[in-house]
């Protein structure tokens, strides 16, 4: 039994919906409990957010986890 499902999930939306509320990474990231590098990283695409940090980040934002990511084709 996995404690986490490793499916690629990438935060395509991340960049713009935080540009779009005028935070800075180190802003969002304070509201979001993570690190700066984390953020960056997420916004890069070169790491896997955690389901957690995915709420978190979603919560600060003011939005739900799902409108972080691309949508499903």
């Amino acid at each position: 039994m996995t404690l986490y499902d490793a499916r690629v999930v990438k935060l395509t939306r991340l960049s713009a919906l935080r540009e779009r509320t005028v935070l800075t990474q180190q802003e969002l990231a304070e509201k979001a409990g993570i690190t700066r590098a984390t953020l960056s990283r997420l916004e890069a695409g070169a790491e896997n957010p955690y389901p957690s940090t995915i709420r978190k980040l979603a919560a600060a934002l003011g939005v739900e986890p799902q409108a972080l990511m691309e949508p499903e084709a």
